[in-house]
């Protein structure tokens, strides 16, 4: 509950800011003059893309809250609370390393599986590559997207 909390602060934090930057934006146009009127312009652009880039992050963590859902009352949540951590919090690379060998296994016996995807981002997440971990994720979305179009049929 305490993630949720953070996640809307910072939600209305940027939102405030975003409104902000609008706002200012509004007042550099009604200023006049070609630099203001062209700065305002530039943060009255950014105000829709900052909205937008908001909408987008949230949308995406709740449909990967939804998989988690899934996962967890199909009793297929990924447990990532046996791999050791190092002070700091992160994993300790080896133990990562063992994690994600076993994961990308399981995902390799059935890649087309969104359950399968989804094991293999948190493993990449737990390995440190967040790149890898969200091209997986995204996949895991969309192939539980096409499972569930599928069933509806």
């Amino acid at each position: 509950m305490k993630e949720k909390r953070l996640a809307w602060l910072i939600i209305f934090a940027t939102l405030f800011y975003v409104g902000l930057v609008g706002y200012f934006g509004i007042l550099l146009v009604l200023a006049g003059g070609v630099a203001a009127v062209a700065m305002g312009i530039a943060a009255l652009i950014m105000v829709p893309l900052g909205v937008w880039l908001v909408w987008a992050t949230v949308r995406n963590g709740m449909r990967n809250q939804e998989l988690a859902r899934r996962l967890h009352e199909e009793g297929g949540l990924p447990d990532t609370s046996s791999i050791p951590r190092r002070p700091s919090g992160r994993f300790e690379r080896d133990a990562a390393d063992a994690y994600f060998a076993e994961r990308r296994t399981e995902y390799e016996a059935d890649p087309e599986n969104w359950r399968t995807s989804y094991r293999l981002a948190v493993a990449y997440d737990a390995a440190g590559d967040r790149g890898r971990a969200r091209t997986t994720m995204k996949r895991a979305l969309e192939l539980a997207e096409q499972e569930k179009r599928q069933g509806q049929r």
